[in-house]
């Protein structure tokens, strides 16, 4: 379906939306085509590439495995092992190094892919819409790799979910989610590159605090939590060493998740949809923060979901996950214009 068809199905208009969009978002480009499903992408430190999670049709796994691609040539390869699930991959500060978290030790990975195939069908055969849970499979660990998936190595080995990590700008850490302490217990937490040295950073039990990124200056840590209502995820900040923990949002009507840093370590990007009405479909769009004054401004307004934003560390490049033109999830890119203040 077009993007003017699908504006004009859900009422919107396609001229107004591009008019919207595009006093922050130029040249909007679509990344990624040849998969079933594609997002969550990362650059490189130098910008030439960018890795991301997605699903290969043809594999045999229905679900995510990680892939860097060429910018310049569209060029990809897998790097992540093809077995189970993938998530969350990121390049270090140098370049020499990916993470990303994977249940390929799973001694079930296989059986599990096929189960995943076989209710997906049955879905189909209903005319039945699966609503998105994310699982927190116990299997899932931080693993580090070549940037063209050689010399895998495993970060945590600790029993329960590890996963959504990233690291830090001098590339002597990591901060990730674990549920080391107990199943309800999805924490925040930091450790040596090489894995070793873990400490905990948040402190809030019986909830889920994830996608963390440290901030350009290595001072802070944001992240997303639903401590507030289950699965109402909103926006907190805090230091690298604990203290100073902070919302950014309370709005408890929405959902706010996926926050990530501007080069300023100033401004945030984030998705964010208002979920106070549960007989209309949620719309998620991406907005810009100043953390220090609240000010907030919308950055989308397509009709598609728009996900998962990250800033190229030149800070003029903006990448996203979407859905626009009414098909299944792929990565974008636009030329990025700050809001002004």
């Amino acid at each position: 379906m077009s993007l003017l068809l699908a504006c004009l199905l859900l009422g919107a208009d396609p001229a107004d939306v591009k008019t919207q969009e595009g006093r922050y978002l130029k040249n909007i480009k679509q990344l990624t085509y040849d998969f079933a499903r594609a997002g969550e992408g990362y650059f490189s430190p130098d910008m030439k590439k960018i890795i991301f999670q997605a699903e290969d049709k043809d594999s045999g796994n229905p679900f995510y495995q990680i892939y860097v691609m060429e910018l310049a040539t569209g060029k990809y390869r897998r790097v992540s092992p093809g077995i189970g699930k993938t998530t969350c991959s990121y390049f270090s500060p140098d370049g020499k190094t990916i993470i990303f978290a994977s249940s390929h030790l799973d001694p079930d990975a296989k059986a599990k892919q096929a189960k995943e195939y076989q209710l997906r069908e049955e879905l189909k055969k209903a005319g039945k819409r699966r609503r998105y849970v994310w699982d927190f499979d116990p299997y899932m660990d931080i693993f580090a790799a070549n940037p063209d998936g050689s010399h895998l190595r495993r970060l945590t080995k600790t029993k329960g979910y590890d996963a959504e990590g990233s690291f830090s700008a001098d590339g002597k850490y990591i901060v990730f989610c674990s549920n080391r302490s107990g199943p309800e217990n999805l924490e925040l937490y930091i450790m040596d590159a090489d894995g070793r040295n873990v400490r905990k950073l948040t402190n809030a039990p019986g909830c889920y605090n994830g996608g963390p990124f440290f901030s350009p200056d290595g001072k802070r840590v944001i992240f997303r939590s639903d401590r507030k209502k289950k699965d109402h995820l909103q926006l907190y900040v805090i230091n690298v060493d604990g203290t100073g923990e902070k919302a950014l949002t309370d709005n408890l009507d929405w959902v706010y998740w996926a926050p990530y840093w501007y080069r300023d370590s100033q401004h945030i990007v984030f998705t964010a949809a208002d979920h106070s009405d549960p007989t209309k479909r949620p719309n998620y769009d991406l907005y810009w923060m100043n953390i220090e004054t609240g000010k907030t401004v919308r950055l989308t307004f397509d009709p598609g979901a728009d996900v998962l934003p990250v800033f190229s560390p030149d800070g003029k490049k903006l990448m996203w996950t979407s859905t626009r033109g009414r098909q299944p999830a792929q990565l974008f890119i636009a030329d990025f214009v700050p809001p002004k203040e």
